[in-house]
């Protein structure tokens, strides 16, 4: 029953995840950052602490009484993640749902098995996986064999987008993805996928706060709520500085005053997709607790995003003037994706049996 309602919260948060862009596409006559960046104050910034303070009452001073050394880690790959964040957005706006959500979450499912494991093969800690460990045990074999997979899979999507992008007029394009653009939107998915997985490690070594929370009788499904606000704080960092960058340089700063555009609308919708963000990772923190496997739970999290956002495609439209060929390329980079990351959840599934 436990491991049958943490794939539920995952299947929630992935649901979540895999949506929470589409509010975005409803925005008018907002730029880019500016949307991104209030959609972010409520991801990273409103929201956490909210959830923290419903679930893990005391949470403040759980963070304040945490070693300095695991706050500057925590804080280290959220602004490390922040970077994947920042480009998530950009893969998605020239990729459009199903490629763009393909090739990052794809690149970020084979990294964010791997991150730590390269991390604890330098600082080895007792009852973490170093990628020693992987090399040299039939069950971290088959989590590379599954990264591997995961790679070929987004190779065949990489490759179906190239064949789209032969296929179709550019008029046809912008009708799908406004802003299409293969070579630029591959560019920053990969870059976002690697990047990304750092969230992964985050949670991690941020694993002290949520353990000291259990430890004072919180309700261990709600544990990672806690680790969230300090994580969050630096893919903020991140973001806020980018953001700000992009809204002096387009001169941008009046959308957030601007009556002339939809404003209330606007910032209605863009809370409402950084909320959305969020709730990903509230549920998948709740998924984590009962599956008791941070790998495999990233693994299956990603998985159900990839099979989400590719549905959204699906009622964009994304792909339907592309030929039968095209259509069939992507579809099998989808299915190798999705196998990959079963491989690797089942290779970690074995570790733990």
């Amino acid at each position: 029953m436990q491991v049958i309602l943490g794939v539920i919260f995952h299947f929630i948060g992935g649901f979540a995840s895999g949506s929470f862009y589409m509010p975005y596409k409803k925005v008018r006559q907002w730029k880019w950052e500016s949307y991104w960046i209030v959609g972010g104050l409520f991801s990273w910034l409103i929201v956490p602490p909210i959830a923290a303070a419903l679930t893990v009452p005391g949470f403040w001073d759980i963070i304040t009484s945490t070693p300095q050394s695991v706050i500057r880690y925590t804080l280290l790959f959220g602004v490390l993640w922040g970077f994947g964040g920042l480009t998530y957005g950009l893969g998605v706006r020239y990729l459009g749902m199903s490629l763009g959500n393909s090739v990052v979450l794809g690149f970020c499912s084979a990294f964010g098995a791997l991150v730590p494991s390269f991390y604890y093969n330098f600082n080895p800690t007792p009852g973490k996986t170093s990628f020693n460990d992987l090399l040299h045990n039939g069950w971290g074999q088959i989590v590379l064999a599954g990264v591997i997979l995961c790679l070929i899979g987004i190779y065949l999507c990489g490759k179906a987008g190239m064949m789209k992008e032969k296929e179709l007029s550019d008029e046809v394009k912008k009708k799908t993805v406004s802003e299409f653009n293969l070579g630029k939107g591959l560019a920053v998915a990969i870059f976002s996928g690697i990047m990304s997985a750092c969230f992964n490690f985050g949670i991690e070594a941020g694993k002290p706060m949520a353990e000291a929370a259990v430890q004072q009788g919180m309700n261990p499904l709600y544990q990672n709520n806690v680790t969230y606000v300090v994580l969050l704080w630096g893919g903020l960092a991140t973001n806020f500085i980018w953001c700000m960058i992009l809204n002096a340089r387009n001169g941008s700063f009046k959308n957030y005053t601007d009556s002339t555009t939809p404003l209330s609308k606007n910032y209605l919708l863009s809370a409402t997709a950084g909320t959305l963000w969020f709730l990903q990772f509230f549920f998948y923190g709740m998924g984590e607790s009962k599956l008791g496997n941070g790998a495999s739970s990233w693994i299956l999290h990603m998985a159900f995003i990839i099979l989400i956002a590719n549905g959204w495609g699906i009622v964009l439209k994304e792909w339907s003037a592309v030929s039968s060929r095209t259509k069939a390329t992507f579809t099998i980079g989808i299915i190798v994706i999705l196998l990959s990351v079963l491989l690797v959840g089942y290779g970690n599934s074995l570790k733990i049996g």
